[in-house]
Formats: C-alpha cells, structure tokens, sequence
C-alpha cells in the first residue's frame, strides 16, 4: 500500500474532547473539512482514542490507525463517496485491489474494517457498536451468567434489526441469550434496564431449516448459520459459543455453514470455534441511491437517476462438521 510521507497527522483532545490537530514541521493536514471522515475522528476521540491517519495515494482513501499501548489494534478504511465516485470511477477491480490490501493486513494480526460512507451514515448506531466491540470498550457480559433458550419470530426479529447490520431474515430456528436480574450488578449504570424487568435479551442466533442428503449410508443433516449478534455496546464473552453448543445439542447437526462479512472479519470467531473456511465469494455490486444512501442489489433492479455502483467486500464460506462420539460399547 502506498502512503504519502506528508499525510501523517495526529488528533488529541482538550478537556471538552473538541478537535484539536497537531501539525509538525513538513506535515500536511489532509481532509480534515470532509464531514465523513471528520465524525469518525470526533467519535473516536470521545472515546480517548490515540490514532493516525494516514491518506493513501494510490486511492485517495483515509485510513484510520489506531494505537493502544504503542501497538496496532485497529485499522479503519473510510471509502467515501466523492471520492469513490470521481477516483475510482466504480469498477470492480480497483475494489478487487483494496480487498487485496485488507487481507494482507489481517494476516500480520491486525482488525482491519472497511467503513463505507452510506452504512455509516444509516447504521450509525450499530456501527459504533462493532467498532466498540472490536475496540474491547463495550460492556461485556460473561455467558456464564445468561441462560439459552429458544425465541419466537417477533422478539428475533426485533432484536436483529436493532442490532444486527443486515437486520433480519427469514429463519426456521432462533435462540436467544438472556442475563437474569440477578446478575443485573455486572452492568454499568448507562446498561441498567427498568428494575420491573426479570432478564434482558443480550445476544440472538438464527438458524436454517436443515437441509437432507444422503453421505454414505446413512442421511447428513447440514444448517446454516443464518445471523448473530450480541445487543448493542456489548459484548457476551462465551455467547456464540453458549447459543451454538444449545442449538447442537438440540438439533444434532452432522455440520453448520455460515458466511463471514470480509468487510469486517476474516472469520477469526468462527475458526476457534472448530469452523473451517472452505470458500470465498468476490465482492458484490449493489446501486447506492445517493439521495437516500438506500442500497439495492443489481441482479433485482435497474439503474435509475443518482444511482451509482458500490460493493461489500464478499464473503467467506465457514463450515463445522459435528462429529459425534461413538457408542461405548
């Protein structure tokens, strides 16, 4: 990747977290007027975080770098609008070569995310809480303390369109984590709910119809993994792994598919939990409604006025083969 020496700056923050950059000699401070970039920075700092910014010249993007206990947590790549459009001239390749950047830097151990303007500014909220997530700043709840059981459609659907990026979709099975009133204690004040309250739902997985084929001699059950999602701003140590191992033990599934979101993960949570990847799907187009910032996958609509192409950035297939114990005899 290719960075300009000059395009180096640095934020910190006075007593009222306002903007405040430092300039040092030979430096250029870059897009610091550009309202996309300017609120992920504002945000960042009120929450006391140390970061860089560093524009690359091969793309015109920000990246965001940020640092905790002089090492690198976090990379955020900003693709904005303007400049997708007028840079990139919205092909797929030069896409192609942004996700080829994003990999090489998962593979020296750092979290890479790229934050497109248009999710940012409708999924605000649930982005600030990956983002927090991935921080380790959110409120964690240990899954020792929660209990599993199984949820209806409403509440699933709920949940998962306040919590989840890709809200809700149709799914046969659903599970839900919920944290008794009794260990209320380990959340923080802004997380106390209404004290008439029994339990709170702190994480939601949902689950496919099985899909049966014959593998040898005998009929294989296979699941996907549909959606996950904690509750917003927290994080359920052990949840993914809690709400999975209930729904193995209920559904006795030969495996379990699920994607992974290459703009946000590499699918680390799902390889320790036994998951292997198997594939990889490219980036897809969609037409980004630039009035409304409403995206529309290509394959189902046609171009219309202020219609212009994004991408996600693909996805990983992921698959758990469950591998049952034989009978002691």
């Amino acid at each position: 990747m290719a960075e300009s020496a000059t395009s180096y700056f640095l934020f910190q923050t006075d007593k009222v977290h306002k903007l405040r950059p430092i300039k040092t000699p030979g430096q250029r401070i870059l897009n610091t007027n550009h309202n996309f970039s300017l609120q992920v920075k504002t945000w960042l700092l009120s929450l006391d975080m140390s970061f860089v910014v560093v524009t690359d010249n091969t793309d015109s993007f920000d990246s965001i770098k940020i640092i905790q206990n002089e090492k690198l947590l976090l990379i955020i790549k900003l693709i904005d609008i303007k400049n997708w459009t007028f840079s990139l001239q919205n092909t797929a390749n030069k896409y192609q070569d942004l996700s080829k950047s994003r990999d090489e830097i998962r593979k020296s151990g750092v979290s890479f995310v790229t934050l497109w303007e248009d999710i940012w500014l409708t999924e605000n909220t649930i982005v600030k809480s990956r983002l927090s997530a991935l921080l380790g700043i959110s409120q964690r709840i240990p899954a020792r303390m929660t209990k599993a059981r199984r949820i209806d459609k409403p509440m699933a659907d709920k949940f998962l369109d306040q919590n989840h990026l890709q809200h809700t979709v149709s799914a046969k099975l659903k599970y839900g984590l919920f944290l008794p009133k009794q260990y209320f204690r380990v959340l923080k004040p802004e997380f106390q709910p209404d004290l008439c309250v029994s339990e709170i739902l702190v994480a939601v997985a949902t689950f496919s119809h099985p899909r049966i084929f014959e593998r040898g001699d005998k009929p294989f059950r296979s699941y996907e993994l549909i959606r996950f999602a904690n509750l917003l701003n927290t994080t359920v140590i052990g949840g993914f792994d809690k709400l999975l191992t209930y729904f193995e033990k209920e559904c006795k599934p030969d495996d379990i598919m699920t994607y992974a979101d290459l703009d946000w993960s590499d699918g680390a949570s799902y390889r320790r939990l036994g998951f292997e990847a198997v594939s990889d799907k490219d980036p897809m187009a969609f037409w980004l409604n630039t009035e409304t910032n409403e995206r529309f996958p290509q394959s189902k609509i046609t171009k219309e006025q202020h219609f212009i192409t994004v991408y996600n950035g693909g996805s990983r297939k992921f698959v758990k083969e469950i591998v049952t114990p034989p009978l002691s005899e």
